[in-house]
C-alpha cells in the first residue's frame, strides 16, 4: 500500500447522489457543482503523481459510492468483491465489477453472507500480511472468507473501538495509513496495542497524529509512493510531522467530497496497480 501508484480507480460525485445524503448519514448536503470541481482537482493530483486514473460511474443515487476503496479489495490474483456492512452499500460491489473488468482487473472472488467486510477495514502491511479490523462494518466471518480467498496470506485481526457507535463509521484505516515499507501514520490513542506491537516487531516506525487532528481526518493519507503522500487539507501539524520525517506531502481541498461524507483520500481511491 506504499508502493508507487500506477493505476487507480475513482468514482466522481453524480447529480443523482445529492438528494440521498441524509439516508446515507452524511453530515450535511453536498453541493454538487463544488463536489464535482473538488473531485476533478483530486483526479488531477493523482495524474500529476504519475497514476493512470480509471473513472467509474457506477451506482448513481448513492453518495457513498465515491468512496471506492470500500466495496472491493485488490490482491495479486485480481479483485475480490466485498460485502459491505453498511446495508445501503450492498449494491456497490456488483455495480463496480464491470468497471474493474473494463480496466483489465479480473474479479477473482466475491464474499457472501454471513461474511461482511469493507475495504476501509483492510490494510496490506506487505504482500503476505493482510490486517483486518473487526467492528460494525466488518464481522468475524470475513476473516475465514478472506483467508480462503488469499491463500498463503497471513490474515491478522484487530478489534475496532466503539467510538461513536454503529451510525458513525470507524474503519481500521481511520487511524493507520502506510507511508513506506518502514513507516506508517498512526493515531495511537485508539490503535490496538497488538497492532502497535506488530508494527514495532516489523521494524515499522510511526508518525503520530495529534489529538486535535484526528477529527480532521489527519490519519487518512494515501501513499502515492514510498514517502509520497496525498492528504486532505486541514491537518497542518500532521503534515509537518510527515514532512519532517522525509515524506513529500500534497494536499487537496475536500470540504464536499471528504468532510461531509467522512471519507479521506484513501476512501476516494481504489488502487489497481502499485509497483
Amino acid at each position: 500500500m506504499w508502493g508507487t501508484l500506477e493505476r487507480v480507480l475513482v468514482r466522481p460525485p453524480l447529480p443523482e447522489d445529492v438528494e440521498r445524503w441524509r439516508e446515507y448519514g452524511w453530515r450535511s448536503a453536498p453541493d454538487y457543482d463544488a463536489a464535482a470541481a473538488e473531485h476533478e482537482h483530486f483526479r488531477g493530483l493523482l495524474e500529476e503523481a504519475g497514476a493512470e486514473v480509471v473513472v467509474s460511474h457506477h451506482d448513481p443515487g448513492n453518495p457513498d459510492a465515491i468512496y471506492v476503496y470500500d466495496p472491493v479489495l485488490v490482491g495479486s490474483e485480481g479483485a475480490v468483491l466485498l460485502r459491505p456492512g453498511k446495508e445501503g452499500r450492498r449494491n456497490e460491489p456488483d455495480a463496480i465489477a464491470s468497471s474493474l473488468v473494463a480496466a483489465g482487473v479480473p474479479v477473482a472472488a466475491s464474499l457472501a453472507e454471513p461474511a461482511s467486510a469493507e475495504g476501509g477495514d483492510t490494510v496490506w502491511l506487505d504482500e503476505n500480511t493482510l490486517l483486518v479490523g473487526i467492528g460494525y462494518r466488518t464481522n468475524p466471518a470475513a476473516l475465514a472468507a478472506l483467508a480462503d480467498v488469499f491463500a498463503g496470506v497471513d490474515v491478522v485481526a484487530f478489534d475496532l473501538p466503539h467510538w461513536n457507535g454503529s451510525g458513525e463509521v470507524m474503519h481500521l484505516m481511520s487511524f493507520i495509513s502506510p507511508l513506506d515499507r518502514d513507516l506508517a501514520l498512526v493515531y495511537p490513542r485508539i490503535t490496538p496495542v497488538r497492532l502497535l506491537e506488530l508494527l514495532a516487531e516489523r521494524g515499522i516506525g510511526t508518525i503520530e497524529v495529534p489529538d486535535d487532528e484526528f477529527e480532521t481526518q489527519g490519519p487518512n493519507v494515501l501513499a502515492l509512493g514510498p514517502r509520497r503522500a496525498l492528504a486532505l487539507d486541514g491537518s497542518p501539524e500532521t503534515r509537518g510531522r510527515m514532512e519532517r520525517a522525509g515524506v513529500d506531502v500534497v494536499v487537496y481541498r475536500g470540504e464536499e467530497i471528504s468532510r461531509k461524507g467522512d471519507g479521506g483520500p484513501t476512501c476516494l481511491t481504489r488502487p489497481l496497480l502499485r509497483t
